[in-house]
């Protein structure tokens, strides 16, 4: 049995090789689903999930977005094997992946305003968030909307990274909600005088 680190590392790994594989099956590719990935993939997911106190604050939110991810693409795989099996998949399963980013823009995009074409101030984004370990998809969006922001806006985005925001946003709750006795934290997305600022709100 690896370390914990170890063990999210795995699922990561086998997140991605069981998209390529199922990928090559619904192309015609392999004969059969790669069930031996997903079982293992199962077995860690159904490991962790019973021992989520053994995890710290970082393994706990690279944890549950793991598996968000990973129950996400179960869902697709289900309904296009299902698909196969019928014969009514039509496309290759190379959209998958990009249906769940398809719908991802589709909600950034009927919550934002139109602030490029109409010229008018960009509106702020903001999310109030208590426990980001356990609420990824909010972390999710505000990185999103970050960075959205930082290009509109024509700054470089090349240092930004996902797993550096997610630690930012993990160690700035905990340490507003310690500082001011505090649950909720507000962070703020805004554009001031062309320049891209997050913001951490205490709420009370």
């Amino acid at each position: 049995m690896g370390t914990i680190d170890e063990d999210l590392g795995q699922i990561e790994k086998d997140i991605r090789q069981l998209k390529i594989e199922y990928d090559q099956y619904f192309g015609g590719g392999r004969k059969r689903p790669p069930t031996d990935i997903e079982w293992r993939i199962d077995l860690l997911v159904k490991r962790y999930n019973e021992r989520g106190g053994d995890l710290k604050f970082a393994q706990r939110f690279r944890f549950n977005n793991l598996a968000q991810t990973y129950a996400k693409y179960k869902d697709i795989f289900r309904k296009k094997t299902a698909m196969k099996e019928e014969g009514r998949l039509q496309r290759h399963f190379g959209a998958a992946a990009k249906e769940i980013e398809a719908a991802r823009a589709r909600q950034q995009q009927k919550e934002e305003a139109p602030a490029a074409a109409t010229g008018s101030p960009a509106k702020a984004f903001r999310m109030i968030c208590s426990h980001p370990e356990s609420e990824p998809e909010k972390v999710e969006k505000l990185y999103e909307a970050f960075l959205q922001a930082k290009q509109l806006a024509g700054e470089h985005t090349g240092k930004l990274s996902r797993s550096s925001f997610n630690e930012f946003v993990l160690k700035k709750t905990k340490e507003l909600q310690e500082q001011k006795n505090c649950k909720d934290v507000e962070y703020v997305v805004e554009t001031v005088e062309g320049q891209v600022k997050l913001k951490a709100l205490v709420k009370s």
